[in-house]
């Protein structure tokens, strides 16, 4: 059964790692790649990634992506979001802060920032601006 607006909005604004989906080019699949994301229900979610990276470029040149997220407990549920980049922007400490405690434990939060400013380089954030959701709930069997 599909999801209420407010329902499959609630469920991506929980902690998942989505899969994200872009197209590679012509005689390719997507590129199909885990992330993590942060999103508000109303809002757009976001996902941080390295400037430059091949996920960064790939979303750039297509100028829209999906975003899947799942669970199978207590039921199997899932959402897909699909739309055009509202915008790419410089990403800033406090996101790398904000989606970091989003999916870490908090005493693994500060050994990860630490590294992530130390090797991962320069990061850019993309904004997707929800245009088409696919949900359902297939319940308990």
């Amino acid at each position: 059964m599909a999801l209420s607006k407010d329902d499959r909005e609630q469920f991506l604004a929980e902690p998942h790692v989505a899969a994200l989906s872009v197209s590679a080019g012509p005689d390719r699949g997507p590129l199909t790649v885990p992330v993590w994301y942060q999103y508000s229900p109303g809002g757009e979610p976001w996902v941080l990634t390295g400037a430059g990276s091949r996920k960064h470029r790939l979303i750039e040149a297509a100028g829209h992506f999906s975003l899947m997220v799942e669970r199978v407990e207590p039921t199997v549920r899932y959402v897909a979001v699909d739309g055009p980049v509202s915008r790419i922007e410089p990403a800033t400490d406090d996101q790398l802060v904000e989606v970091t405690k989003r999916y870490l434990p908090p005493e693994a939060v500060e050994p990860y920032l630490e590294m992530a400013r130390r090797e991962h380089g320069e990061s850019v954030v993309i904004h997707l601006r929800p245009q088409h959701w696919l949900s359902s709930d297939l319940g308990s069997f």
